[in-house]
């Protein structure tokens, strides 16, 4: 009895021994190659970067994964809970593995001759996503296990819990519980529910199967589970179960403002972030990028811009329809095209179907509704002629030369009939525009762009015109010319001759005959009225007399960037920019004779809080204040009696220029006040001509007053300081000097102290002889040849 008793106890030894060797063994070969906590420990998942306004409001998001990182504290306390009751209940006792729920699921494996239950700790399942492969098999269990125990280790609960609960994939491209929840309920994480937050519990067993969009009875099955668990494991009272479990939940998503309002902005902003950190870190590393735009100042700007854009395309005429269906091919457009009444507002568009047209007018369809397009409201619609302008043509008189029957077109609401089902809408005929646009607004104070718009929709065309379109400014460009004037011995009071000049071109001898724009000319004309009235042929006197390398010194001291030509055509603005560095160089005006570089991106945070960049306003000194103060008051009268006469609407203190390249191929307005520089461009992306008359007054500022009209009021009204240096003098506009008692008008203009003329005009002086010197006289005598 005894011998047999040694032998068991020495058989057991062995076979404990074997056991622990085995188990040994088993240890060593799956520790073989394990990775390293590394990539936990530093957890950088890849996460959402979110731009937003100047004024907090998110702009859009750019990202792989949809993941915004939160902490536990950012938490509501049974958020966790939830998952914890639903994924590992015994999270805080075990030590990364959990050898009963092991044991159940080896049981339940064998029974089912393969792998159907894991037993996964949420420690297992950390290492299973950031460490391991998704292959189902022991010896990958086994080592899960192993890295599950060390990590126990390395990190506190805590910090797992946090990394699990901002990992996981949770279904809707949600990863993590704050997408989660802007994904199915359209709330950030802290203002779930208990019982919403059951519902998020729920998902990561199978994300698909308990979406709420696609399977909401089993996303409600497995919510109640998830509450169960929670009150059998005491995390909620009986009260608080009863309550959720009858909480009626709404599922619907957080919008994603990505790419609507502000999208040529955004992508500016993508390109700068992309440019200074790379790819990897602007869409996976969960930046917080503020940029300066104004939400209210952009949103004004794109409306003005559509506004203007399609009032310039009904101005050149009708290119006809979008379609033209055949009658079998009706139902279908109009299944397809169904929109319901309340979403139509006075200013929709929508895609319309005619179907009976008269002289007097067509009736059209859309969805199971009838509207009426008048003949008022297509009288616009004349064939395109680029030669002729609007006013030249007579407006349409018969519908049936615009349209026929299964044409589909663009239509504008009008009216909402009382009974929408009922009567007919009331409609107008549009048309899109193939003509493009940019809108820049900047803060001369600080730089900072409000507003920036870069075509008439992103959607159709990325190309952003606000800062990719190199176009011609035409006599926008002429303030810097004037600028170089004032130093180089004119005054707003200096005489010029107005009069034809022929320029051969010493390279290619070829003949340049510049006109003005009206084909006038008028004599001796003041510097101040030369550019008031933008007379192409006093510019081109100014340009000889200081010569081309000084205004191209000037144009680049005021941070202009271009190929600029070695002729005079430069001084006419024949150098190309865009309407971003336009603004740039204008900002000089408003701001006193420094000009400051636009700001896009105010500040970029890291995912972690981590200060990563902050802009600051960086001024550069270009001219004078005192020049800076002549050339804006000479453009306040641009506005005041010149090519700038719309934006009067202001009724405030307001300078700016018009500009307008050859045939109308490039309209500007550039105008600004001491808080706001806002540049407008208009034209087509194949610089053709835009039409008779398309000038920058007509095409170009009618855009800017929209805007501003809209946000002017966010700024206290305010003029222009006048600096030391500069002395008011009345002067006789027919002369040019003093103004006299006999005087019948005079103008009240700027000098630099001691550059004034001294002699009074003797009211008696012709247009032709201006009272001028004989010095002076022989003078413009040069000036014809």
């Amino acid at each position: 009895m005894k011998k047999i008793l040694i032998v068991t106890l020495v058989i057991m030894a062995f076979g404990i021994t074997a056991l622990a060797a085995g188990a040994v063994g088993l240890y060593v070969w799956a520790s073989k190659d394990l990775p390293g906590f590394k990539r936990i420990a530093d957890y950088n998942p890849p996460l959402v970067t979110t731009v937003y306004s100047r004024n907090g409001k998110v702009l859009g998001y750019f990202y792989k994964e949809k993941r915004f990182l939160v902490t536990l504290a950012e938490m509501p306390k049974y958020l966790p809970e939830a998952f914890l009751a639903a994924e590992d209940s015994g999270f805080y006792q075990h030590d990364g593995v959990d050898t009963m729920a092991i044991a159940r699921a080896f049981l339940a494996n064998m029974r089912a001759g393969g792998i159907r239950q894991g037993g996964s700790t949420i420690t297992q399942q950390i290492i299973k996503q950031l460490l391991l492969s998704p292959e189902r098999s022991y010896s990958r269990k086994i080592k899960e296990a192993i890295l599950a125990y060390r990590l126990e280790r390395y990190l506190t609960k805590e910090e797992i819990l946090t990394i699990y609960l901002n990992q996981i994939y949770l279904g809707a491209g949600a990863y993590g519980v704050e997408a989660a929840a802007r994904a199915y309920f359209g709330k950030h994480v802290n203002e779930l529910s208990l019982a919403e937050a059951a519902v998020l519990a729920g998902l990561p067993q199978a994300p698909s199967n308990y979406n709420p969009y696609q399977h909401p009875e089993s996303a409600i099955n497995r919510q109640r589970y998830v509450l169960n668990r929670m009150l059998e494991s005491g995390w909620i009272n009986r009260e608080q179960y009863e309550r959720s479990l009858v909480e009626p939940l709404e599922f619907k998503s957080m919008p994603d403002p990505s790419w609507k309002l502000g999208a040529y902005y955004l992508e500016e902003v993508r390109r700068w972030l992309v440019e200074r950190y790379g790819e990897q870190a602007v869409y996976e590393g969960g930046l917080h990028v503020r940029a300066a735009l104004d939400m209210t100042h952009q949103e004004a700007a794109e409306n003005a811009m559509r506004k203007g854009l399609e009032e310039s395309a009904r101005r050149r005429g009708w290119e006809g329809s979008l379609m033209r269906l055949r009658p079998e091919e009706h139902a279908m457009f109009l299944a397809d095209e169904a929109l319901p009444s309340e979403a139509l507002e006075p200013g929709s568009w929508l895609k319309v179907l005619v179907t009976q047209v008269s002289p007097q007018g067509a009736l059209v369809r859309f969805g199971d509704l009838t509207g009426e397009i008048p003949l008022a409201q297509m009288s616009w619609a004349r064939e395109p002629d680029s030669q002729k302008s609007p006013e030249e043509v007579p407006p349409v008189t018969d519908a049936t030369t615009v349209l026929r029957s299964g044409d589909v077109v663009w239509a504008e609401v009008l009216k909402k009939p009382a009974q929408p089902n009922e009567a007919r809408w009331s409609l107008a005929l549009r048309r899109e525009p193939s003509v493009e646009g940019a809108l820049v607004s900047i803060r001369p104070d600080s730089g900072e762009v409000l507003a920036l718009v870069g075509g008439y929709s992103f959607q159709r065309s990325q190309f952003n015109r606000a800062t990719q379109a190199l176009r011609q400014p035409g006599s926008a460009f002429k303030p810097i010319v004037y600028s170089a004037a004032l130093d180089n011995g004119y005054t707003p009071a200096s005489v010029l001759l107005d009069a034809p000049v022929v320029y051969t071109d010493e390279v290619t001898s070829q003949i340049w005959k510049p006109d003005n724009f009206e084909g006038v000319f008028y004599g001796p004309t003041l510097l101040r009225t030369a550019l008031v009235k933008s007379r192409n042929l006093v510019t081109i006197r100014i340009a000889q007399k200081i010569g081309i390398k000084t205004i191209i010194e000037r144009a680049k001291a005021m941070g202009l960037v271009s190929n600029f030509p070695q002729d005079l055509s430069v001084a006419l603005g024949s150098a190309v920019v865009t309407p971003l560095n336009l603004c740039q160089a204008y900002t000089a005006f408003a701001r006193g004779g420094s000009y400051i570089n636009p700001r896009l991106v105010l500040d970029v945070v890291s995912a972690w809080g981590e200060s990563l960049y902050a802009s600051q306003p960086e001024p550069v000194e270009a001219i004078s204040p005192q020049t800076a103060y002549i050339v804006t008051s000479m453009l306040k009268d641009v506005v005041q009696s010149g090519t700038g006469w719309r934006a009067k609407a202001l009724k405030r203190p307001v300078a700016g220029k018009t500009g307008t390249s050859n045939d109308e191929r490039d309209a500007w307005f550039l105008g600004f006040t001491p808080y706001l520089v806002t540049g407008v461009f208009v034209g087509f992306d194949s610089n053709e001509p835009m039409g008779k008359y398309e000038t920058g007054a007509r095409a170009a500022s009618p855009i800017w007053v929209d805007y501003r009209a809209a946000v002017e009021e966010q700024f206290p009204f305010q003029d222009f300081p006048r600096p030391a240096g500069v002395t008011m003098v009345s002067i006789d506009p027919q002369s040019g000097l003093l103004a006299g008692p006999n005087s019948t008008e005079s103008l009240f203009l700027p000098f630099l102290d001691g550059s004034a003329p001294t002699e009074m005009a003797s009211g008696s002086d012709s247009p032709t002889t201006m009272g001028v010197t004989p010095a002076e006289g022989e003078d413009l005598f040069k000036q014809v040849y």
